[in-house]
């Protein structure tokens, strides 16, 4: 089950739905909200404290997505933040209804990841007839792109590489052009569909990998970026293979025990 600290759940489920919709005009003078929010959403304008209230309400918001609300509930929603914010006396205990709200969430996220597993079920059925395309027995597809040379990563190397990943509509969610340089990280220490993934690749080597959710972040995906049971496809340009650094020794009377490798829900380096 997914669940949610009980103070950001509340806090993201008022405040990320508020900001989502702009207010009703003040005066005449005042923007209409349609005009208001697509001026915020490219951040025409804004102040530099603007920008930190509006950032502020786009993260929370991305606690509120899963709820998937229409626009009654956003509504309602809204009213509830406006008594809150104001110490409104309501008919409504808030605080009794945290296992209807968890409840709710569970539901909705369930129904959003059974979609999602379907939509990716057919794109990697499509996927899997492309040429030069491998398909493992985890369900990994792997198309190259362009072939290298030299033996193939192992578990226990380096590598650097240049990625980017998308979802299946095309929405890119995480690339190492976004953080300015390629990444560099140990086989092992990331999801399995790039540990197994990468050791099918030599120096060189551009593959298109499309991973099933077991093979990445699974049911409960990376909010808000990525919804649970979803399907990713990631371009991966292989640039170098090293021996990752050996860990520091430790004296006998303090080692510990080895540290198992990267949870499953690390679906790129950062």
């Amino acid at each position: 089950m997914t669940r949610i600290p009980s103070l950001l759940l509340l806090c993201a489920l008022t405040a990320g739905a508020y900001a989502a919709t702009p207010a009703t005009p003040a005066a005449p003078e005042t923007p209409a909200p349609a005009a208001k929010a697509a001026k915020a959403a490219t951040g025409a304008s804004m102040t530099e404290s603007d920008k930190t209230m509006f950032a502020i309400g786009e993260i929370l918001s991305g606690s509120v997505k899963p709820f998937a609300l229409n626009d009654h509930e956003m509504q309602l929603v809204r009213d509830g933040f406006d008594a809150g914010m104001h110490g409104k006396k309501t008919a409504v205990d808030a605080e009794s209804y945290r296992p209807q709200i968890q409840a709710l969430l569970t539901e909705r996220m369930g129904k959003e990841t059974a979609t999602a597993k379907l939509a990716g079920k057919a794109y990697r059925d499509k996927a899997a007839t492309a040429k030069d395309t491998t398909t493992s027995a985890s369900g990994i597809i792997m198309t190259t792109l362009k072939a290298g040379s030299g033996p193939n990563a192992t578990a226990d190397d380096q590598v650097k590489v240049n990625y980017e990943g998308r979802l299946i509509d095309g929405t890119v969610f995480d690339s190492s052009a976004q953080h300015g340089q390629a990444a560099t990280f140990r086989v092992s220490g990331v999801v399995p569909c790039w540990s197994e993934s990468l050791q099918h690749m030599n120096a060189g080597t551009k593959a298109r990998l499309v991973c099933p959710p077991e093979q990445a972040y699974g049911d409960r995906g990376s909010p808000p970026k990525i919804p649970g049971g979803s399907t990713l496809v990631f371009d991966v340009e292989l640039l170098a293979i090293e021996k990752a650094p050996a860990a520091p020794a430790q004296p006998a009377e303090s080692a510990q025990p080895a540290q198992p490798a990267a949870p499953a829900t690390q679906a790129s380096p950062h």
